[in-house]
C-alpha cells in the first residue's frame, strides 16, 4: 500500500488493560507523557521551532531603532514570514505526500537554518524582511508535518497528542523571549544567529531520533487543501482563527511598542505571558472542555481576549496595565488555541494533514494582515487604536464560530472523548506510520 518499505500493520497483542463490554474493547489510555520516543523528538523540535518566534520578539523595538525603521515596517517581518507560511501551506501535503513527513520536516528545518543566519547577517529591514519571508517557507513545511505526525503517532489519541504540541508551542514561546532577551542585549543580531543554532540542534534531534516514515499510498494535490475549505465546519474553524489572529499578533506583536520595555523587560513579560499559555494548553483547557463543552468554552475565552485587548486600549498610557493584560492573555489564548486546533481535527471530513493545511493557509493569512495593520493603524488613528480593532476582530470571530454552530455540535463532547482513538477515516496513515515506528 505504501511506496516504501512494507509495514507491519497486524494488530499488536492485547493490551492487558482493556477490558470487554459487549464486544467492544475499551482501553484505558495511557497517560499523556507515555509517548513514542518519535513523538520526543518531534516535539523537542517542536519547542526549538516556537522558541525561533519568542526570540524575535523582545528586539522589535531595538531594530525599529537602530535600524531607522518605523513599526510598521518592523511589523513586516511578521507580515512577510506568516503570508509565505500561509500560502506555503497549500503545499505541504503535496510535498510531504512525494518527499515522506521525515524529510519534509527535515527540508523545513534546513531553510529555517538557512534563512535565520541569512537575517542575521543583514544590513537593512528590507534584507531581514525577504529573509523571514524564507523562513516562513522552512516554517510551513515544518508545522503542518510536525503536527501531522504528532498526531498519528502519539499515544491516547489525537486529542492528547494535540495537548502535548500545543504544550511545544507555549514551552517554546516562554522560554524564547528570555533568550531573546538575552541575546538581543547583546546584539540585535543575536536571537537570528540563536534560531539558526537551535534549529540545527532540532535538525540533528530529527535525524537520529525520528525513524523514517512511509509515504502514504496517495500523492496529495496543492488542490486538496482548497477543497478541503468547501466543507462548512473546517470553513468555520478557520475563518474563526482568521479573525481571532488579529487579536494573538496586536498581542505578540505590536504591544511590546507601547510597553516601552527594553530587551530584557520584554523577555520577562512574554516569559510569563508563555508560561501561562503553556499550563493552560495541557492543564486547563481538557477540564474546562470537559466541564462546559469545546464550544461554550471557546465562546468565553475569545470574550475573555476580547476584553483584554479593550482594557489595553483604554488604559493605553498605563504600563502596568499593558504588562499585566499581556501576561494574563496567556491564558485565555492557551486555553483557546488547544480547544481550537482539537475543533478542527474532530470536524474535518479529510485527512489531518490536508486539514491541518487548509486551516493553517487560512489562519495564518489572517496572522500575517494583523501586525502590518496594527503598525498602521497606531500611526494613521491613534497608538491605541490597534487593541480595539484586535478586539473587534476578535468579537467577530465569536460570531463565525455561533454561526458555524450546527456543523459543530459534535466538538462539544470535550477534548477527552476524542482521545480514545484516531477519527474516522484517519486510520490509514496512522497505522502504517505506528508500524514503522514499532518496527525492530
Amino acid at each position: 500500500m505504501y511506496t516504501e518499505a512494507t509495514v507491519e500493520t497486524t494488530a499488536p497483542p492485547r493490551d492487558p488493560r482493556e477490558t470487554t463490554t459487549g464486544s467492544t474493547p475499551m482501553t484505558a489510555p495511557p497517560g499523556l507523557l507515555r509517548q513514542p520516543k518519535a513523538v520526543w523528538a518531534v516535539a523537542f523540535a517542536c519547542v526549538i521551532s516556537f522558541m525561533g518566534l519568542g526570540l524575535v520578539d523582545p528586539i522589535l523595538p531595538a531594530l525599529s531603532k537602530q535600524l531607522h525603521a518605523s513599526p510598521a515596517q518592523v511589523e513586516l517581518l511578521f507580515t512577510s514570514y506568516l503570508v509565505v507560511t500561509g500560502v506555503a501551506m497549500l503545499v505541504t501535503g503535496a510535498v510531504s505526500s512525494r518527499l515522506g513527513p521525515k524529510w519534509t520536516l527535515l527540508v523545513g528545518l534546513a531553510l529555517i537554518i538557512g534563512f535565520s543566519a541569512a537575517a542575521g547577517t543583514s544590513g537593512s529591514i528590507d534584507g531581514i524582511i525577504r529573509f523571514r519571508a524564507g523562513w516562513g517557507l522552512g516554517n510551513a513545511l515544518f508545522i503542518a508535518t510536525a503536527l501531522a505526525v504528532i498526531v498519528a503517532v502519539a499515544s491516547g489519541g489525537a486529542a492528547r497528542a494535540i495537548i502535548l504540541y500545543e504544550a511545544a508551542l507555549g514551552l517554546g514561546i516562554s522560554v524564547g523571549p528570555l533568550l531573546g532577551g538575552e541575546l538581543g542585549s547583546i546584539s540585535w543580531r543575536g536571537p537570528f544567529y540563536g534560531v539558526a543554532v537551535l534549529m540545527a540542534i532540532a535538525f540533528v534531534s530529527i535525524v537520529f531520533l525520528l525513524p523514517s516514515l512511509p509515504r502514504p499510498a496517495h500523492r496529495t494535490s496543492v488542490l486538496d487543501p482548497i477543497r478541503a475549505l468547501r466543507h462548512r465546519g473546517l470553513l468555520t474553524m478557520g475563518l474563526t482563527a482568521f479573525c481571532y489572529n488579529f487579536g494573538f499578533f496586536t498581542i505578540l506583536a505590536y504591544a511590546p511598542f507601547p510597553m516601552r520595555l527594553d530587551a530584557h523587560g520584554l523577555g520577562f513579560v512574554y516569559f510569563g505571558w508563555g508560561v501561562l499559555l503553556a499550563i493552560t494548553s495541557v492543564f486547563v483547557a481538557p477540564r474546562l472542555s470537559a466541564r462546559f463543552g469545546t464550544l461554550r468554552t471557546m465562546y468565553a475565552m475569545l470574550a475573555l481576549i476580547a476584553l483584554d485587548l479593550v482594557v489595553m486600549g483604554v488604559d493605553f498610557a498605563s504600563q502596568a496595565t499593558l504588562v499585566v493584560a499581556v501576561i494574563l492573555s496567556g491564558a485565555f489564548l492557551g486555553v483557546n488555541n488547544t480547544l481550537v486546533t482539537t475543533a478542527v481535527m474532530e470536524v474535518s471530513p479529510v485527512e489531518r494533514p490536508v486539514a491541518s493545511a487548509a486551516y493553517s493557509f487560512v489562519r495564518f493569512i489572517g496572522g500575517a494582515i494583523a501586525p502590518w495593520l496594527a503598525g498602521n493603524l497606531a500611526v494613521w488613528v491613534a497608538p491605541q487604536a490597534p487593541f480595539y480593532v484586535g478586539a473587534g476582530a476578535v468579537v467577530v470571530s465569536i460570531l463565525v464560530l455561533v454561526s458555524g454552530r450546527a456543523v459543530l455540535r459534535g466538538i462539544d463532547r470535550g477534548i477527552d472523548a476524542i482521545a480514545h482513538g484516531p477519527a474516522a477515516g484517519h486510520e490509514d496513515l496512522e497505522v502504517a506510520i505506528a508500524g514503522a515506528i514499532e518496527e525492530p
